[in-house]
């Protein structure tokens, strides 16, 4: 009994810890959104809404795929972005643009867009419970002047197994100027090295 007792036990937690695969780009972003699954976490300091999400690898294999998909494809694409972590940061006041709310400064306006696009890796941290710091490899900051509900930045980091050791690592946004403070998330290590995938066909 005791036996057949730890063997459903062992199973529970290899069914958990297992990665989930989605049909459809919509049903694994339906899965994503959804808080409970903790690759969207969101917080809302002095008007200011922040959510970070996440962003499995599967979905910038999509991207690059298009209409031609193809086994041989899929796996050159998922080795271009296996070696990264992929987070996407975004932020609103009223559901607005953060840049709509300082338009009327122009000397604040020029000091955000400059920052936004070529400052935000001295705003934004990723480090592990150690305090040990991850390098940014990239970020991406999208101008859409005006016609977005918020701004809204991709930002790269190197996937490294010594980092993903600890139950989480900690995300952090510095002051923007909207007297927030430090915006701290603690995003789980176990959607990103259990992350969803897509079936592609």
């Amino acid at each position: 009994m005791k036996i057949k007792l730890s063997y459903l036990i062992l199973t529970l937690i290899l069914i958990s810890c297992s990665t989930k695969t989605f049909d459809t780009t919509e049903e694994l972003w339906e899965y994503i959104k959804d808080p409970e699954n903790e690759y969207l976490q969101s917080k809302s300091i002095k008007g200011i809404d922040f959510k970070l999400l996440y962003k499995p690898n599967d979905l910038l294999v999509d991207q690059e795929l298009g209409e031609d998909v193809s086994d041989s494809l899929v796996t050159k694409f998922r080795n271009k972005y296996k070696d990264y972590m992929y987070f996407t940061l975004s932020m609103s006041k009223n559901g607005h643009e953060l840049l709509s709310h300082v338009a009327r400064d122009r000397q604040r306006f020029g000091a955000m867009v400059n920052e936004l696009a070529f400052g935000m890796h001295q705003k934004v941290h990723v480090y592990t419970p150690a305090k040990d710091t991850l390098p940014m490899t990239d970020f991406i900051y999208p101008r859409m002047y005006g016609m977005s509900g918020s701004t809204s930045i991709l930002f790269v980091y190197p996937r490294r197994s010594e980092d993903l050791k600890k139950d989480y690592l900690n995300f952090t946004i510095q002051d923007l100027g909207f007297y927030t403070g430090e915006v701290k998330f603690k995003v789980p290590t176990a959607i990103i090295k259990n992350e969803v995938k897509l079936k592609f066909k």
